[in-house]
């Protein structure tokens, strides 16, 4: 189990960590990588400190040096802060966001509000 997520542990560790929302396979590898864990290990067989260093890399991923422009959610805009968001929080910043848009009555929150299609599909 890792940040409130269970982990298939027969799965290797960069595609286990899949099942973590706001985590993709090349940011898993990148983890493990940062970690100094072998990717290719099955995900059962961590260690509970090998299992504690990814977490703190995907906790803070600049401290670690993964570059900002790997990360998903790059200057924020209430905040400014370049982070990288996992599992409910991404879905807490995603209803944020779309109510500042309907609240400022972008053309986007205006289309979600509607329900109508945003990213300029036909209709």
């Amino acid at each position: 189990r890792l940040l409130n997520t269970n982990v298939d542990g027969k799965r290797k560790v960069a595609f286990a960590f899949r099942m973590i929302k706001g985590i993709g396979v090349r940011y898993a590898h990148v983890c493990c990588k940062k970690a100094g864990v072998d990717p290719q290990r099955r995900a059962g067989t961590l260690s509970p400190e090998e299992i504690e260093r990814i977490s703190e890399v995907i906790a803070d991923p600049l401290k670690f040096k993964i570059p900002a422009w790997f990360l998903n959610r790059q200057r924020d805009p209430k905040t400014g802060k370049t982070e990288h968001l996992t599992s409910n929080t991404v879905d807490i910043k995603l209803r944020e966001d779309l109510e500042r848009m309907k609240k400022i009555r972008a053309h986007r929150g205006v289309r979600h509000m509607l329900g109508l299609r945003v990213r300029g599909q036909h209709t």
